[in-house]
């Protein structure tokens, strides 16, 4: 009898590095490799804001494409479905008399909570469900101390695991995939989607599509092309273009490549044309990434409430909606602010150096509760990450990792450092 396996992609939309692909592929005689689309998820609201807005879902639906085009030139292809994960799994595994489902295996609340009710319908039809670590540069199981034990502070977490934890090697492409027939894709449009698409803006520093061929060609573009990683951490902090910072995040956000298939080729870069501190501090923000995802691992749901993990009492206050909707529009009177907030709506992308700001902004001077801009950041931004998201916007509201209990930036002195002749602010304020 054929063992038969489902891979069911979700944020790690690759071949590369993809252990949940390489296992189903040596446990089985044919795989069959999925993607749920869930248009309520994909519209459900929070508040008066979408789930997913329309850059984000642009960006993925180019995703699913090249993951499609990517498994057609081993033989196979993307299985697309549309509906609820949990009824839509069940009935494939069925159909097909899959043995064994193989995912990614998540970390926030209602991920995990998804992938339990999964693997309990799963069982009735007596299919495994076995999910696997493929989101962070440092494996989990390789951590020098337990799930409770991490560090409540990042210094302490990152000399630790630099010190005692080895980086695993990257898991290769496979070479062919034997499934069964796979119909050709047939991507849902934004109007089968009860959805309008926006244009993106032409000043857009992310101009970039989704997918892993794309994710890999910028990758060797920044390192091998231009070694423009160089000059990383000097550049980093920058507002305009293209090449200021690596723009990696959201491929990262959306699994098209691993942290650790860029960590690999930076050694490799290292390597040829030595080492700095522009190349180690790539490394050093892919470490933040994994930090922030294993304090969702230990904290859970915590990360969601207004009191986050810091043990305080507060009271959320009650929102100001007007000045909600001004800081959104980009009309709060503050002219980086603006530009910023701006920029994020008409692209859905902002420089690091804007998020530091516009944050701080909402929580320590409009005083509104921080989990409301967390999830505006949720709705609008291409590379959204929920532990990433979530755990910067409470380290900068003083409920999360931070030492010093929250960072209120003068928005002034920030302007006038980074934005010095006013360059970006007159970019996104003209009319």
């Amino acid at each position: 009898m054929t063992k038969k396996g489902i891979v069911w992609f979700k944020t790690d939309l690759r071949l590369h590095d993809n252990e949940t692909l390489i296992r189903a592929i040596e446990e089985n005689d044919a795989i069959i490799p999925i993607y749920c689309l869930n248009p309520h998820y994909l519209n459900e609201k929070n508040g008066n804001q979408e789930k997913v807005g329309d850059f984000r879902l642009r960006f993925l639906l180019d995703s699913i494409v090249e993951l499609d085009e990517n498994l057609r030139k081993l033989g196979t292809g993307l299985l697309l479905l549309i509906g609820d994960p949990l009824v839509e799994i069940p009935k494939i595994a069925f159909q097909y008399s899959v043995r064994k489902v193989y995912a990614k295996r998540e970390v926030a609340v209602f991920e995990k909570k998804l992938d339990l009710q999964i693997e309990q319908e799963l069982w009735k039809q007596k299919c495994l469900f076995e999910p696997y670590s493929t989101s962070t540069l440092y494996h989990a199981t390789d951590l020098p101390f337990s799930l409770k034990d991490i560090p409540d502070v990042f210094t302490n977490f990152r000399k630790r695991i630099e010190k005692e934890t080895e980086i695993r090697s990257v898991f290769e492409t496979p070479k062919v995939i034997i499934s069964p027939t796979i119909p050709p894709l047939k991507i849902p449009t934004f109007k089968d989607l009860n959805r309008i698409e926006k244009k993106l803006d032409s000043r857009s520093v992310f101009p970039f599509k989704g997918g892993e061929t794309s994710a890999l060609k910028r990758l060797n573009f920044y390192l091998f092309e231009s070694h423009l990683i160089k000059n990383y951490k000097e550049t980093r902090n920058g507002l305009i273009g293209e090449n200021y910072s690596s723009k990696f995040s959201p491929w990262l956000a959306n699994g098209c490549v691993s942290s650790r298939q860029i960590y690999s080729e930076i050694k490799n870069y290292e390597l040829k044309f030595g080492a700095n501190e522009s190349t180690y501090w790539l490394i050093f923000e892919l470490i933040w990434r994994d930090y922030f995802r294993f304090i969702f691992k230990k904290y859970r749901e915590k990360l969601f409430l207004f009191n986050g993990i810091s043990g305080q009492k507060n009271t959320p206050p009650k929102p100001n909606l007007k000045r909600i909707e001004n800081w959104k529009m980009g009309k709060t009177g503050n002219d980086f602010i603006d530009a910023n907030m701006k920029e994020l709506l008409l692209t859905g992308y902002m420089s690091n150096r804007g998020r530091q700001n516009v944050a701080s902004f909402f929580i320590h001077d409009m005083k509104q509760d921080w989990r409301i801009g967390a999830s505006y950041f949720e709705e609008q931004l291409i590379d959204y990450d929920a532990s990433s998201n979530w755990g910067n916007w409470a380290y900068l509201a003083g409920v999360g990792n931070d030492p010093r209990n929250g960072r209120q930036f003068n928005i002034e002195k920030q302007a006038k450092d980074y934005d010095t002749g006013e360059t970006f602010r007159k970019l996104w304020l003209q009319n």
